[in-house]
């Protein structure tokens, strides 16, 4: 089966919850991908361009899910296209719902603010998915 990009906004709660070898979840899940909504007429048609859209949304709705000045953080995952759905009644266009637990092996990278309460996208860091327990500390550090 073919696999699709999703990026899933997430909380410190959810990473703890992968160190202990749980799946993300309980579906459904939200996150956002490249959807017909987001590549419509109007739209940049490069594949990059729409993925990177994607991933702003998770980041600024990662934003909502954090508690005063924390990080935010976004997980990227490759998951089998059979698993993510798009809402009908969508207002983020880029909006999808995973309707399957996230096993860590299916991650790819997590996205995490450099510094507490920063705002833009371009103060997310990379890291790769072996890098959990790192991300676990700059969570943690003040």
């Amino acid at each position: 089966m073919p696999l699709t990009r999703v990026y899933l906004p997430l909380t410190a709660a959810d990473l703890e919850a992968l160190v202990d070898g749980m799946d993300l979840g309980p579906p459904p899940l939200a996150a956002h991908g490249v959807t017909p909504a987001l590549a419509g007429p109007g739209r940049p048609g490069d594949a990059e361009e729409l993925e990177h859209l994607a991933w702003v949304a998770a980041s600024e709705e990662a934003e909502a899910l954090r508690e005063r000045d924390e990080r935010r953080v976004v997980a990227a995952a490759d998951l089998d296209a059979g698993a993510v759905t798009v809402p009908a009644a969508g207002e983020v266009p880029s909006r999808v719902e995973v309707q399957v637990p996230v096993p860590r092996s299916r991650l790819v990278s997590f996205h995490v603010d450099e510094h507490r309460g920063d705002t833009g996208t371009a103060d997310l860091l990379w890291y790769d998915v072996t890098e959990l327990d790192a991300v676990l500390t700059l969570l943690a550090a003040g």
